[in-house]
């Protein structure tokens, strides 16, 4: 009973406060556009702060774990790579759509719901180490990759294109700037002056409960309809076959010597996909399957990510 109580003391906390940007935004006391707003000054100036914090207090040495870093990027591509094959060879669906569905199964909600959960779950020195490395992999390498391939459907030639303009893009991506201004300052060893810390610490504290909130907001007026099938698939990619990979990765191929930074890679993979998900899809006319899709993922996670954390605590990894 006092591990039940314990993974709710866990999860809780996340759910509720999703649920309630949901209430509120159902209720009219904020609005989708709201959440827009709030969203942008999460990704623009809190989470860059966090990022930027978790980053510039620590050494290099015990930032850039190798190991972490392989094993996310591994376990993510083979995701990649097994979604577009089933999605595009076996089921014959469009590349975009492949490329959508499998964006998906294996980009994590690192930001807007990882960090909280790992930072109630293992302290918010790993929560912000292992987000850093997820956003390093995740910007510079499987978004990039799924938006060319995307980008690519009747223009093969043009793939290229996509990915180095993807990345072009990324040059004005704050949480990128926040992860380069991190390592630029823990390398040279400097210390900030106090009041400019304590002004990043506040933007920094406020990216936890109010990237939950948004979540929550956002979800409003988004139906599961259509495509339930594909629906159901991305959610079990999502939910189910990214952590698995990542058990097997970290049992048999690549041990992450740290057992906080080992339980954060898979708590990591079992998060819902990112809350720019639909954007994203949207693109390509994507973005109504996304939508559901986002929802369904997002409440059925909280089953599965307590589930996790119950198994965990019976039997670490």
């Amino acid at each position: 009973m006092d591990s039940a109580i314990d993974i709710l003391g866990i999860t809780g906390p996340i759910y509720l406060a999703i649920a309630l940007g949901y209430f509120l935004t159902q209720r009219g006391l904020f609005t989708r556009a709201d959440m827009q707003v709030f969203g942008k000054f999460t990704i623009e100036l809190a989470l860059p702060a966090l990022l930027f914090n978790a980053l510039s207090r620590r050494s290099v040495a015990e930032i850039l774990n190798w190991q972490y870093l392989t094993a996310y990027a591994l376990v993510t591509l083979v995701v990649v790579l097994g979604g577009l094959f089933w999605t595009w060879r076996v089921q014959g669906k469009p590349l975009a759509l492949s490329s959508i569905v499998t964006m998906g199964m294996a980009c994590a909600n690192s930001g807007f719901v990882g960090y909280p959960v790992l930072m109630l779950t293992l302290g918010s020195t790993v929560a912000g180490v292992s987000l850093a490395l997820n956003m390093v992999v995740e910007n510079l390498l499987i978004i990039p990759l799924l938006l060319a391939v995307a980008g690519s459907e009747g223009a093969p030639g043009q793939w290229r294109q996509a990915f180095i303009q993807t990345l072009k893009g990324l040059l004005g991506n704050p949480m990128i700037w926040g992860i380069v201004g991190g390592f630029l300052v823990s390398l040279s060893g400097l210390h900030m002056p106090e009041p400019v810390s304590r002004t990043v610490d506040l933007f920094s504290a406020a990216s936890g409960a109010l990237s939950l909130f948004v979540i929550g907001g956002s979800l409003v007026g988004l139906k599961p309809d259509g495509l339930k099938g594909t629906i159901a698939q991305i959610a079990f990619g999502k939910l189910i076959v990214h952590p698995l990979v990542m058990l097997v990765v970290l049992s048999w191929l690549i041990p992450v010597t740290d057992p906080a930074l080992r339980m954060a890679a898979l708590l990591t993979c079992a998060m819902p996909m990112m809350g720019i998900y639909t954007i994203l899809a949207q693109r390509f006319g994507h973005g109504a399957i996304s939508a559901a899709a986002l929802l369904v993922t997002t409440v059925v996670s909280f089953f599965t990510l307590s589930g996790l954390l119950w198994g965990l605590k019976h039997w670490p990894i």
